[in-house]
């Protein structure tokens, strides 16, 4: 028998609907041994998130003003669980602990995982598994950072004494006082991710409500491929970009172990989702060969600065004294093309817009360029695949689908590693060159 961690998002754990399903999902396999929960979401579009109805609760507990009805509406929803499917659990004398710590003054960390906490309370209870407590066993130091490695030791430890269990994601604790604290929004992910790796699961499967990755967005291509396999590295370059289903941090903790992820639908558990593994993995998964395009993605807008100077190529550190300016004023770039004598430094428009003029002053006053120029609203789009680097012609198909639509390319950057190539164009062309370029590579 293998070792499956599995997490559940908020949709999936919404309500009584939703656990049924998961139960299904979860006793199908009996490999399915540890399980991570977020706090319920949405039941429907105009409904509200527990999490958010838990911080509107301490934000009105901080300025004084009532809030027992807005808490009564998230007693119900976890007590409505509790009655449609009969769950035998004590959530009363939880409840009145967080109404005490509300009037006590709680830490946000601290509301913010209550969610998590009762969601896996009942759920637990609901399997028949093992509840166990993150608090103590996901570390955080005193600057919120977490503790990998004494994480690791905590839970594998402790998940070493249950043959199965539920587990809150999202948060853990602080080291030193032992005090809630939380990931960033969708941190459930990486709490999944965690267990698994403490565990050393086999696979660790990330459910949700879609059905894996999709090779493009569906919001521009009308029903994309779906992506089969991908490597962790071709999924990191698409996060970039901006399409994930995971939290970026989730990925860390079990590619360093080895350990593939599967994207899978609670709504369709028949539909095998997407796996993400190690590159090695992925070529025996496609000995064929025949997997060029893992996927494409895009974010604008951008603004580019195009630096000139004659003779660039010889001043030695020309190019560090330009990051250097930027790094002084705190702003982070995304690509540099770069020629004989001029380079360009490709920004995302949001970060560099209130400090623009102090870039271009900076730049004439320590560069002394020939000629500046400034270039905005650019989309930069990424064309991601292992087999690119096998495939000969790929520049070419791209810009030969881009001027076939009458798309004039502003950038086209691909590294030596040949995992990608990066095309900027006009941001008023960035849907159509998205759909230009999947045409190209994926047959109708």
């Amino acid at each position: 028998m293998g070792i499956k961690a599995v997490k559940f998002g908020g949709s999936s754990v919404a309500d009584g609907i939703q656990l049924k399903k998961i139960k299904d999902i979860i006793t199908s396999d009996p490999d399915r041994r540890y399980v991570v929960v977020s706090a319920p979401g949405k039941r429907f579009a105009d409904d509200n998130k527990i999490t958010d109805l838990l911080f509107m609760c301490k934000a009105q507990a901080d300025h004084r003003i009532p809030y027992d009805q807005l808490f009564q509406v998230i007693a119900d929803r976890f007590r409505a669980i509790r009655y449609n499917l009969n769950i035998d659990v004590d959530l009363d004398s939880r409840f009145d602990e967080i109404r005490a710590a509300l009037a006590a003054g709680c830490t946000d960390d601290y509301i913010a995982s209550r969610g998590e906490y009762l969601s896996a309370i009942l759920i637990a209870a609901y399997l028949g598994y093992d509840f166990v407590d993150t608090q103590n066993l996901v570390l955080f130091n005193s600057k919120g950072r977490l503790l990998a490695d004494e994480t690791n030791a905590a839970l594998a430890e402790e998940l070493a004494k249950h043959e199965r269990a539920v587990l809150p994601g999202f948060y853990g604790g602080y080291r030193d006082s032992g005090e809630i604290c939380v990931f960033s929004r969708g941190g459930s992910d990486v709490t999944g991710s965690l267990v698994a790796r403490a565990v050393n699961a086999d696979i660790y499967e990330n459910w949700t409500d879609v059905s894996g990755l999709l090779m493009a967005d569906p919001r521009i291509i009308k029903d994309p491929k779906p992506i089969e396999y991908i490597s962790y590295m071709e999924l990191r370059e698409l996060s970039y970009m901006g399409a994930s289903v995971l939290h970026e941090d989730a990925v860390f903790p079990v590619r360093q172990a080895g350990i593939p992820i599967n994207i899978r639908n609670t709504n369709a558990p028949e539909d095998p989702g997407t796996i993400i593994t190690t590159e090695s993995s992925l070529d025996r998964l496609q000995s064929d060969g025949s997997r060029v395009l893992s996927g494409i993605a895009g974010k604008k807008p951008f603004t580019v600065i195009s630096i000139y100077k004659s003779m660039m190529n010889s001043e030695v550190g020309f190019v560090r004294r330009a990051l250097a300016i930027l790094e002084d004023l705190r702003i982070s770039f995304d690509h540099i093309p770069t020629g004989i004598d001029s380079f360009s430094v490709v920004i995302e428009k949001d970060a560099i817009e209130d400090q623009l003029e102090d870039v271009l002053q900076a730049f004439e006053q320590q560069l002394h360029p020939d000629d500046i120029s400034v270039i905005e609203d650019i989309a930069l789009i990424a064309v991601v695949g292992l087999g690119l680097s096998q495939t000969v012609g790929v520049a070419s198909s791209i810009t030969t689908a881009l001027s076939d639509a009458g798309i004039n390319i502003r950038m086209l950057n691909q590294g030596f590693s040949e995992i990608n190539v990066i095309v900027g164009v006009n941001a008023g062309d960035f849907n159509n060159a998205i759909r230009a370029i999947y045409q190209a590579f994926v047959p109708a």
